[in-house]
């Protein structure tokens, strides 16, 4: 049952990680990573705990069980009904605690998965609270939810024990009351004193059992009680998902098309895309520029189908992007955006993380087309250097240069780039720009910049306001026909 138990862990745990990984982006937006990590280990351990102990107690148990009410009516029929009330009594105190415990349990995990999420905060942004000084501030809301934690496993803990003394009360008042009757049944010789020791022994016996079966609706309660949280999570379907038989994206020259797209993220909220026409031509630059809150960004987040739009379509070479695979679909993208993802391991490994055959000359020749070799060959174990956490050994710059090394690995044709020059400084950008203009060489670019000194050169710029195009052009012709674009150069170009 062991070996049973964790096979089922470990496919319970598989299942999860399969159903999240390939789950609808917006599930994984609106659910704190820790409360999934909760889910993924205390939840399952509590199904684990209900297919092991659970099931074998309860066939161990209820064939002893049977064994021993055989013995008992061998012995005496009378007695034997008398002492089998005890166990829908037993039953029925034992269902009512198992809900309570259901309850409890359910409260307790949730309460730990917001301290899991809560400490992933803390470890993230360590430096954040040392530069406020809010390690006080962080210890009495750590304690706050630790001690809410405790007191839920103590309230599961004293709904365990519970079980105990009112098993003990029953069984003592039924062996009284059976050693009374069987007092009058010898006395009138109805049954031998051999007999009732016989009886009186099996029945003892049986108490384990029965206390057993009794308390096992709690575990069951338990193990249920994480069931409701894990089940729903790998039963998920996503939204955003291959219909049917859909055939190959081949994309050739490139050129997105966007046609009346409206968006929203959820059906409570107001439009964030409204009838968008957009023509991204093939193997061009293409630039987005507005305010935060335009649309920009999930403008590009449709692309890959990280969202799917609620009407409209979008097509890349005349195909629809609905009705193509998403492996081949995404295996024509690449992304590049301000926020960097990069994973505790070595350069090497992250910049192939794109491609996993690469060779070492195609993961260099990567590094050095996004100026990342400059800085990999200072490190003491070069291209084997562990960067940490998200890449915490590097700087902003570096981190963006291995960025950009992983997408030119990838080779693709239509490159997306979310911001991917903020926040640094001139020399670094310079070498960023530099990059990216090896990244989108030939290949259809979509770029976001707030810096517009970014996005001259573009082939073509669309101004976003609001979820709509308000205008179009090259930054000659936006200058002369776009209020809004000539307010956005004023205040950054001109004033520099």
């Amino acid at each position: 049952m062991i070996g049973v138990s964790e096979n089922v862990r470990r496919d319970i745990q598989l299942d999860m990680f399969s159903a999240l990984i390939n789950a609808d982006t917006q599930l994984v937006d609106n659910k704190h990573s820790g409360k999934f990590i909760t889910n993924l280990t205390n939840d399952v351990s509590m199904i684990t705990n209900l297919v092991s102990t659970a099931i074998l107690n309860l066939f161990k148990d209820s064939l002893t069980l049977i064994g021993l009410l055989g013995v008992m009516f061998y012995q005496n029929w009378k007695l034997s009904l008398i002492a089998i009330i005890m166990i829908p009594l037993a039953s029925a105190a034992a269902r009512t605690l198992g809900k309570r415990i259901g309850k409890i349990v359910t409260q307790q995990m949730n309460k730990a998965g917001v301290l899991t999420s809560y400490l992933i905060e803390i470890f993230k942004n360590h430096k954040l609270m040392k530069i406020f000084q809010k390690e006080n501030f962080e210890k009495k809301r750590a304690e706050l939810m630790i001690n809410e934690l405790k007191d839920k496993s103590q309230k599961i803990n004293i709904v365990h024990v519970r079980a105990s003394p009112i098993m003990e009360f029953l069984t003592g008042i039924m062996i009284a009351f059976l050693i009374f009757v069987s007092a009058k049944l010898v006395s009138n010789n109805e049954l031998e004193v051999s007999n009732f020791f016989s009886f009186l022994a099996a029945m003892m016996l049986a108490y384990q059992p029965v206390r057993s079966l009794a308390t096992l609706n709690m575990t069951i309660h338990q193990g249920l009680s994480g069931a409701k949280r894990v089940l729903p999570i790998v039963d998920d379907t996503p939204k955003v998902n291959d219909l049917g038989e859909n055939e190959n994206l081949d994309v050739q020259d490139g050129n997105i098309d966007f046609q009346n797209i409206d968006f929203s993220y959820s059906s409570d909220e107001n439009k964030i895309l409204n009838n968008i026409n957009l023509k991204f031509q093939g193997k061009k630059m293409t630039a987005l520029v507005g305010h935060s809150g335009a649309g920009k960004s999930t403008i590009l987040n449709l692309i890959p189908r990280f969202y799917d739009a609620d009407l409209g379509d979008i097509k890349i070479d005349n195909q629809s992007i609905y009705k193509s695979s998403l492996f081949s679909l995404r295996k024509n993208i690449s992304l590049v955006s301000q926020d960097t993802t990069l994973f505790d391991d070595t350069i090497r490994n992250n910049i192939a993380y794109a491609k996993a055959d690469a060779t070492q000359e195609e993961i260099e020749e990567a590094a050095k087309s996004s100026f990342a070799n400059e800085f990999i060959e200072k490190l003491p174990k070069k291209y084997d250097t562990l960067i940490g956490e998200n890449g915490i050994r590097l700087s902003g710059g570096q981190k963006q240069r291995l960025s950009i090394a992983r997408a030119l690995l990838k080779k693709s044709k239509i490159i997306l780039l979310d911001e991917a020059t903020s926040s640094l400084d001139a020399e670094i950008e310079d070498k960023i720009q530099k990059a990216i203009n090896f990244l989108t060489a030939g290949r259809t670019t979509i770029v976001i910049a707030h810096r517009l000194s970014t996005v001259l050169n573009s082939d073509k710029i669309y101004v976003i306001n609001k979820g709509s195009v308000v205008s179009e052009g090259k930054h000659d012709e936006l200058l002369i026909s776009s209020a809004e674009y000539k307010n956005f150069y004023d205040k950054q170009i001109k004033k520099d």
